[in-house]
Formats: structure tokens, sequence, C-alpha cells
């Protein structure tokens, strides 16, 4: 436990002091947003706020995760060490965040709000995600457990679903492209991605955790144990994660004074995607980025409904748009949104633990 709380006060610490000043370098650099013409008229006053803080935030997330397993070396002769799916997971992350970042990049040279192509994205995230899927089915333990497992999982991995290998390569694809491209629609208001992967990363902490307190490896397994590896590292990487959105949060709260940009929401869609995997909670994560869902969803519709009928389902999409083009004041979509990813958050958790209940005959 004590190792959870270095890793997320140590990503908080770097996050919080390292993004001013990445907004002064980034503002003298003139690494601007661009602003969508079309989008609400309270968003014109926003061109030119630096762009790519996500570096910020995967820096803290790598620095978090890094002084926690060297405190643990230092403080313990059998101190814990970075496992394969930490390490796993943290590679999917910065690599998504490699490819937001060239996404960004581009549009700051351009001066348009479009970066990267659709074809150009999805190759990026195809690359990512294969690479992701085949070495997460490697680095066995003595349990025969590698990081992630060919079955479709809930709370566990469900035996009767196996997608096999191949099937596996596509089902991983499908996720990241699908979790990244939710939290990047997400991010379209000051603080709003930000907060609310936060407490998607902080349910994640518990989620892990009760997976390392009730580990079907441990000497003495109990009923209702899991077969997840390396629970207590996962914990190390949400908790880092979670430290690492709440420092930047402090500067991208409204009025930001910096967007994370791709760089982070593709970043933070990866890391999310990620810990869903190798904690066999794929399904389960629907419910705990249920505002992700919502954000992505009303897309996909908008974008159906207009094709079919030639109308918009909403005035623009993603959702929270709509409600400010309705007349909302930002602040306030933002507060309701992060009320509704709590309450998403809260459900899953819930979920979780009845589960674990019955498995336990409780």
């Amino acid at each position: 436990m004590r190792n959870i709380l270095f890793a997320a006060a140590a990503a908080l610490l770097v996050s919080i002091l390292l993004t001013p000043y990445l907004i002064r370098l980034f503002s003298r650099q003139g690494f601007g947003q661009e602003i969508r013409e079309e989008g609400p008229q309270g968003h014109a006053s926003k061109r030119g706020t630096p762009v790519m803080g996500g570096v910020a935030i995967l820096i803290a997330l790598w620095a978090g995760y890094l002084t926690a397993h060297l405190i643990s070396a230092l403080t313990s002769p059998d101190g814990q060490t970075p496992t394969a799916s930490g390490l796993l997971v943290l590679l999917l992350t910065t690599a998504l965040g490699a490819v937001g970042f060239l996404d960004d990049l581009i549009k700051i040279r351009r001066q348009r709000n479009l970066g990267l192509n659709k074809t150009a994205k999805m190759v990026g995230q195809l690359v990512v995600a294969v690479t992701f899927a085949i070495l997460a089915l490697q680095f066995e333990n003595e349990r025969g457990l590698s990081p992630a497992s060919v079955n479709l999982s809930f709370v566990r991995d469900i035996s009767l679903i196996s997608f096999g290998v191949i099937g596996f390569v596509i089902v991983c694809y499908v996720i990241v492209s699908g979790w990244s491209n939710a939290v990047n629609f997400t991010d379209g208001l000051d603080g709003l991605a930000g907060g609310a992967s936060a407490m998607v990363l902080a349910t994640y902490v518990v989620i892990s955790f009760w997976q390392f307190r009730y580990d079907c490896g441990s000497p003495t397994p109990q009923m209702g144990c899991y077969d997840v590896r390396d629970p207590l590292d996962l914990a190390l990487v949400a908790a880092a994660g979670m430290g690492a959105c709440i420092g930047f949060l402090w500067w991208n709260a409204a009025p930001a004074k910096i967007f994370m940009g791709d760089t982070g929401s593709l970043a933070l869609g990866g890391l999310v995607a990620g810990l869903s995997m190798v904690t066999r909670t794929e399904l389960l994560m629907i419910v705990i980025g249920g505002l992700f869902m919502v954000e992505v969803m009303s897309v996909v519709l908008q974008i159906a409904v207009f094709r079919t009928t030639r109308r918009r389902l909403f005035r623009m999409a993603p959702f929270h748009h709509h409600f400010e083009l309705a007349g909302w004041a930002e602040t306030t979509v933002i507060i309701r949104f992060w009320l509704l990813s709590a309450i998403c958050c809260g459900l899953g958790l819930g979920l979780f633990y009845s589960e674990w209940l019955g498995a336990v005959g409780g």
C-alpha cells in the first residue's frame, strides 16, 4: 500500500511542477491550439492556448512508477521490481502518446485543427495495439499466467468465450482504438478528460489492489481469488496515472492554461484500455468508463443519423458540445459530466465487489 501512495504522490508532484514549465516553453515556441470554426463561440478565446500538455502526464506517469520501485528497492532487500504487466501497459500508453504527439505537431505546424488523417491515425493505433497484443500473451509466470488472456472478461475471464491468439489481436485493436478515441472525443472542455480519467484510474487502483489482496497465487488462496499476473504492480501504474492526471488538472481546469492534446488523450485511452485487459475487466470497463462511452457513442449516432436522414441528432458532437450550444455554461457541463463519471466509477466498483461477494458465497 505504501508503494501505491509513493507512486501517486511522485507522479502528482512531477506533473504539477513540470506543467508550468511546459506552458512557458510551448508558449515561446508558438505551440498553440487551433479551434474548430463550427464549435461554440466561447471557445474562440482559447485559440493559442499551449497544447501537447500530455507530455507532462507521460513523464509524471513514468516518474511515479519508477520512483515507487526505487524506494521499494532502497527500503527492502526483496523489494518489488518492475513486472511484465506493468511495463507493457506503460509502453502501450507511451506509444499511443507518441502517435498523439505526432498528430498535435502536425496541427501546430500546419496551423489547423486537423493533424494526422484518419488512415494514418488508424495505422498508428493498429501497429501499437498488435504489438501490445502479441507481447501481452508472452511472459508467462510460474503459474502459466501471461499479462493478458485470450478469453473475454467481465470481472474474471469468461472461459466459454475464447478468441484464440488471432482473435485476441483483433479484439485488442478494437479495445485500444476504441478507448483511445473515446478519451480523445471527451477531451473537448477544460479538465473534462483529465478529471474523468483520474476517477477511472482511481477505480483501477482499488480493483488491482483488491486483486492483489485476494490473489490465487498467494500461499493461502481464498475463495473468490483472482488469476491476474502482477496485480500490485498494476496498482502502481494506475496510481501513478491518477496522480499525473490530478497534477495536470491543476493547470488544465477551467480556465485552462494548457491542453493535454492528442498526446495526452490517446495516451490515457491506451492506459485504461491496457489496464482493462491485464486486470481481466474488459467488459466492466464499459461501465467504469461510462462517460467516455457516452461521448464516443454520441459521435457514432450523430454520423449514422446524419448519413441516413441528413438531419443532426445533436446540435453538435461530441455530446458535451450539444449542451454548450443549448446554453449551458462550460463549467456547468464539466462538473455535471464529472459527476456522471463518478457515478459510473462507483457503479463499476459496486459490480466488481458484488461479483466477489457472489464468488465467496456472501
